[in-house]
């Protein structure tokens, strides 16, 4: 019987590895198998090339980092999204390739520093969004939250923030420091680009997180999303 769609997980490293990795491709096979779609894993940047791509319908950079494409890469990830195919980013994605501007508007934000792990409390802007809703408006979840820069799109939908007065937003990396992002602290968000889907949530730090169903359903809901246009509401 032919599944879903087909899912690129994705988990190459240039710089932080996290060690919730293998939990998350994990969690990603128990999707799968729950959601009935295929799913290949790779850390090899070869495999991203035009020819192995057309079989996908969306990739997933599982908490990448660093540079790790050259060019003939960057041009088939920019076709395979120009062809009306998906992407999600999960945690450190908005850390990976800082100096690629096409990429860092596919995740729309870009990390820039984050805290200690704490605990915060989250609130749900859009419960239409899929794998949203059944959650309560808000709830405390214990994560490492990353401050980004200023949106890198006009066109982003923002379906969790964090409210900065439940946490500690104060770290200081040598001449680097957190102040926070104020009012609006964005946490996951979606949008249309350059004729496909992006979806990126910056969950995901910590290895308990991929045991937890909040999470795993809102995982599960952007892959969805980014594999088919598909949600809730027309998206």
């Amino acid at each position: 019987m032919a599944k879903q769609f087909k899912a690129l997980v994705f988990t190459k490293t240039n710089g932080w590895h996290h060690e919730s990795i293998l939990d998350g491709v994990q969690a990603m096979r128990r999707l799968a198998e729950r959601h009935h779609f295929d799913m290949e894993w790779h850390e090899d940047p070869s495999r991203l090339n035009a020819e192995n791509l057309k079989q996908f319908d969306v990739i997933v950079f599982l908490s990448t980092t660093g540079d790790i494409f050259n060019a003939e890469q960057k041009r088939a990830i920019e076709a395979f999204i120009q062809s009306g195919k998906g992407f999600v980013g999960i945690h450190s994605a908005s850390d990976t390739e800082h100096n690629w501007q096409w990429y860092t508007k596919l995740v729309g934000h870009t990390f820039y520093i984050h805290p200690e792990i704490q605990t915060a409390r989250l609130k749900v802007e859009n419960k239409f969004f899929p794998g949203l809703e059944h959650l309560p408006e808000q709830f405390l979840w214990t994560d490492e939250y990353y401050e980004f820069s200023e949106g890198l799109n006009e066109n982003l939908n923002y379906i969790l923030t964090v409210d900065e007065n439940s946490y500690s937003t104060d770290a200081q990396w040598g001449e680097l420091s957190a102040k926070g992002m104020g009012d609006f602290h964005p946490i996951a968000w979606y949008q249309q680009y350059d004729g496909g889907r992006s979806f990126y949530t910056a969950l995901g730090h910590m290895p308990a997180a991929y045991q937890q169903e909040i999470f795993l359903n809102h995982l599960y809901g952007g892959v969805y999303w980014a594999a088919t246009g598909k949600g809730m509401l027309n998206q």
